[in-house]
């Protein structure tokens, strides 16, 4: 592969330090050796006040602090995670996107219920290299409070920029707090650095299957660790960046308890011993520490394959082997007991369409298909049987309408499905209906599987996309676009 073509793959722009560029290579993989075990560190933090967030947001290639050693990544404002940014309700939210890389990037506010138009959170925006550009964007004054992010969402270079380091959280508060000793922000991501510490280029076989890093990092650590005293609750805001691999979540020994995920809340906490995040969801857990040492991992989880050939594989991630649990972190709790904490205040029940009117009933199907050249080349990625086409418009929506959509995967591969601006109500999944409202943004539709979803989509018009997320399936076409109006 050339230089020139290895550049437009990995995205990321050229190596030019001497001359004064921030670009970085893409190279070949090998192991990079990293340093585990240090204290937790919570993502710098910004702030709304008087109902505004502003803030200058650099898309850049350079020196980061990865595992605890130096790497070359991208990094919003030279860190990875990016900044968290604190919002609440009725908010207005602006920020000065800075391109600062060899290539095109955007910005998308992953969950957030505002305006695809303009520079709102409108996917169809490039801003070139050496180029930025001013978003805003007003949050409703009912805007559900819990945990989102941002990221690039430029079409065939979301998978190499978000697996290089661009991702950073979103919080929208809640009107009335949640009572804790603690609350820590733990982005999750992974990637694969070569020996040097510069990112790895993806296989064909990683397009075709998503791409898993080498190494799965919170907030950029190794296996940090947490500290707690007896009887403190915690409140943990997890996010998934990962390109392609889920994460089963587990903290053995400890109370967990599932505030919501996504921007669906639960009226009260549900007891929890495990939690799915596919892709880009999120979950809002509490923690009541019990005495003694845990660790929050990741158990197996099999998404599936293509035929004949081995799944989301390469080497096992941070040194683990074949299909046992990835350590992510690491909390000891000893000392004197805390006092118990005051009951959770219970929230309004979740708006339920399962009695709404519907105005129209669609069907999306999820297809991989034809091995054309071998290892992944020539495959395509479709939904209904295109593949994503800017200038086309796939489906059409009449405003503040009520819709049903039925999500099939007659693939062998798990796709986490993802509607921008409007969240779904799940109405049955695997031929069971929950029995109580569940609302997400990213719903896993399982291998040769279907998931039934009701979307009302008030308040805002315009042309947004929906797509699978395992980012290197969407970019290879595995995403439609859709116009309200």
């Amino acid at each position: 592969m050339s230089r020139r073509n290895a550049l437009r793959l990995g995205g990321l722009g050229t190596a030019a330090i001497a001359a004064g560029g921030a670009g970085l290579w893409w190279t070949g993989s090998s192991r990079f050796s990293t340093v585990a075990g240090g204290d937790f560190t919570d993502p710098k933090q910004l702030r709304s006040s008087n109902g505004r967030l502003q803030v200058r947001l650099e898309a850049s290639a350079g020196s980061v602090q990865l595992g605890g050693q130096q790497a070359s990544a991208l990094g919003y404002n030279g860190g990875i995670p990016g900044p968290t940014l604190r919002l609440r309700s009725g908010d207005v939210f602006a920020v000065e996107l800075v391109n600062s890389m060899d290539v095109p990037t955007n910005l998308h506010v992953h969950g957030l219920h505002v305006s695809p138009q303009g520079n709102g959170d409108n996917v169809f925006n490039v801003v070139e290299p050496g180029h930025s550009f001013r978003y805003e964007y007003r949050l409703p004054a009912d805007h559900p409070p819990g945990v989102y992010w941002y990221h690039p969402h430029h079409h065939g270079m979301v998978a190499d920029q978000i697996f290089a380091g661009l991702f950073g959280a979103i919080i929208v508060e809640d009107a009335q707090p949640v009572d804790v000793s603690r609350e820590r922000v733990m982005v999750v991501s992974d990637i694969t650095l070569d020996g040097s510490g510069t990112v790895a280029g993806p296989s064909p076989m990683d397009r075709m299957l998503g791409r898993e890093g080498e190494l799965v990092l919170v907030n950029g650590q190794s296996n940090p660790k947490l500290s707690a005293r007896p009887g403190e609750r915690e409140r943990w805001r997890i996010v998934n960046t990962c390109v392609a691999r889920y994460l089963q979540l587990r903290l053995d020994g400890q109370q967990m308890q599932l505030l919501g995920m996504d921007s669906g809340r639960f009226p009260t906490p549900r007891n929890a011993d495990e939690v799915l995040l596919a892709p880009g969801n999120r979950a809002d857990v509490l923690v009541t520490a019990v005495e003694g040492d845990a660790t929050l991992s990741a158990v197996y989880y099999n998404r599936g394959s293509m035929a004949g050939m081995t799944g989301p594989a390469g080497p096992a991630p941070n040194g683990a082997q074949g299909t046992g649990d990835l350590v992510l972190a690491t909390l000891s709790v000893s000392g004197a007991p805390a006092e118990p904490p005051p009951a959770v205040p219970a929230r309004p029940a979740a708006a339920d369409l399962r009695t709404a009117a519907v105005a129209a009933r669609r069907q999306l199907t999820f297809a991989v298909g034809g091995m054309g050249m071998g290892m992944g080349m020539g495959m395509s990625f479709t939904i209904n049987g295109r593949e994503f086409n800017a200038s086309r418009t796939d489906t059409t929506v009449a405003a503040q309408t009520v819709e049903e959509w039925t999500l099939m995967n007659p693939s062998p591969m798990d796709h986490p499905f993802h509607l921008h601006v409007w969240p779904m109500q799940i109405i049955e999944e695997q031929s069971q209906a929950p029995g109580q409202p569940v609302w997400r943004d990213v719903i896993n539709i399982p291998a040769n599987g279907q998931v039934r979803v009701r979307i009302h989509f008030k308040d805002f018009t315009g042309r947004s996309v929906y797509h699978c997320h395992i980012l290197d399936h969407e970019d290879q076409g595995m995403m439609g676009v859709i116009e309200v109006r």
